[in-house]
């Protein structure tokens, strides 16, 4: 089994639940500072400040926390991933949540084939490929998920070259929901697939990275996380 480094989906829950939630702390603070109004400045329009906070906050919590269920589903999604990157030979290492460039990228595998930086999708819907674009249920979604992709493989390359190692680092796509209906595909520049064709994906006996300079790479990235 591969080497685990960091916790899957952490990263995407607490950042839906600080961007999903911040709403609900502005109108309680809001709701706190009518009640003192009232009680000790015996201030009218306290009452009314009072109750337009309390129903501002019971909406931003209904909307905050279904904006964190979007949130929490990615993290499920990362999840699903992880673990089954953790059936990867012994000598492949997959770090959850690699920092780069201020970026959080899902996830980096390092082993023998190479560097891969990962990117989680958990989409709902087909998704196909048509001209070169990834679609969801034949339309583009509001987000290019290959750019996204594409560009945290940078981050991750230039990250690496900046701790002390020059590589090339692959782009791979991976939708969980395994609603890819390709199934594996090779788009702009990234590799696509479905998250149950991961191991299969990584089966290769092509050696990138020979014993030694892997477990040089992988004492940076640790030194980095």
């Amino acid at each position: 089994m591969a080497k685990v480094h960091g916790v899957a989906g952490e990263w995407a829950r607490v950042k839906g639940m600080v961007t999903g939630l911040w709403p609900l702390f502005l109108g309680v603070f809001v709701a706190g500072f009518a009640v003192a109004a009232t009680l000790f400045s015996g201030v009218a329009w306290g009452l009314s400040l009072l109750a337009a906070a309390m129903v501002y906050s019971c909406w931003s919590l209904s909307k905050g926390l279904r904006h964190a269920e979007r949130f929490f589903k990615g993290a499920r999604g990362e999840e699903r991933v992880s673990s089954i990157l953790t059936n990867l030979p012994d000598a492949y290492h997959v770090f959850n949540d690699f920092v780069a460039g201020g970026k959080h990228v899902d996830h980096v595998v390092a082993g023998p084939a190479g560097v891969f930086a990962v990117e989680t999708k958990y989409w709902r819907g087909k998704v196909t490929v048509e001209d070169g674009h990834i679609l969801l249920d034949g339309q583009l979604p509001d987000r290019d998920p290959l750019a996204q992709t594409r560009r945290e493989a940078q981050l991750v390359k230039a990250a690496l070259a900046a701790a002390g190692w020059n590589g090339a680092v692959t782009p791979v796509l991976a939708f969980a929901s395994d609603t890819f209906r390709q199934h594996i595909a090779e788009v702009q520049g990234a590799v696509v697939m479905n998250s149950c064709e991961l191991e299969r994906g990584f089966a290769t006996e092509r050696v990138v990275l020979p014993p030694a300079e892997l477990e040089r790479l992988v004492a940076l990235m640790e030194s980095n996380s």
